[in-house]
C-alpha cells in the first residue's frame, strides 16, 4: 500500500480566473492540504493540460500528489502522480494498466461492491460520498455516515469522504475511520484559502 496524506485532499472546481485559481490551490496548499486533484469536466483537451502543467509547478514546489480527474490521457502526458476515476470513466483495473504501479489510483465509490471492487482492481483509495448535500456535483449518490463507516470497514485501503464538507460538519465525520475530507467549495470559494485549510485541518486532526 502507498504512503499518501490523505487528510486534506483538494479537488477543483472551474477554472474560469486562472491567476485566482492557481494562488487558491497555493495558499491552500500552505494552510496544509495535502493531496490536489484537478476537476475540469468542461475543458477542451489543450486547455485542461496547460491548466494541469501550470498547477504541477505549484504542487512540485510544495511536494504535494497531483492527482488528475478521469483523463488519464492528460495525466500521462504532463506526468502527473495520478488518476481519480468515477464509475462511469475508464474501469478501474484497465486505468491501473495504463498508468503503471507507481501511481496513485483513485476511485469514487459510494457502495460496498463499488470500494471492494475497486480494491481488488487496483485503487490506492476510495472516495466516497456524498456525506453531505453538495452543489458542485448534482448526480452524486448520498449515502449516511453509516454507510460511510460500512465501506470503510469493509476495505483495507483509505477512504476519504467527499461531498458538501465544510467547517461547520467535518467534526462529524471524524470518528468514522476515513484518512481524509475531500473539500472543493469550502476552500476553491474562500474569501482566504489558507485559513480554511488550516481550520478544516485542525478538524480533522482532533
Amino acid at each position: 500500500m502507498k504512503n499518501i496524506d490523505l487528510s486534506l485532499y483538494l479537488v477543483t472546481d472551474k477554472s474560469d480566473d486562472v491567476e485566482k485559481f492557481l494562488k487558491t490551490i497555493e495558499e491552500a496548499i500552505k494552510g496544509g492540504v495535502s493531496i490536489v486533484q484537478i476537476r475540469e469536466k468542461t475543458s477542451e483537451t489543450l486547455d485542461f493540460y496547460n491548466l494541469s502543467l501550470k498547477v504541477k509547478e505549484i504542487t512540485s514546489k510544495y511536494n504535494v500528489p497531483l492527482i488528475i480527474n478521469d483523463r488519464v490521457d492528460i495525466a500521462l502526458a504532463i506526468d502527473a502522480d495520478g488518476v481519480h476515476v468515477g464509475q462511469s470513466d475508464m474501469p478501474c483495473d484497465i486505468t491501473r494498466k495504463l498508468i503503471g504501479n507507481d501511481k496513485i489510483l483513485g476511485v469514487s465509490a459510494a457502495t460496498i461492491p463499488e470500494a471492494k471492487k475497486a480494491e481488488e482492481d487496483g485503487a490506492d483509495y476510495i472516495g466516497t460520498g456524498a456525506v453531505f448535500p453538495t452543489s458542485t456535483k448534482d448526480d452524486a449518490p448520498k449515502i449516511t455516515k453509516k454507510d460511510l463507516k460500512e465501506i470503510v470497514d469493509s476495505i483495507n485501503i483509505p477512504v476519504v469522504a467527499i461531498g458538501g464538507i465544510n467547517h461547520n460538519n467535518a467534526h462529524e465525520l471524524v470518528d468514522t475511520g476515513i484518512k481524509g475530507l475531500s473539500v472543493v467549495s469550502a476552500i476553491m470559494s474562500s474569501d482566504n484559502p489558507k485559513e480554511s485549510s488550516e481550520k478544516l485541518l485542525n478538524i480533522f486532526n482532533s
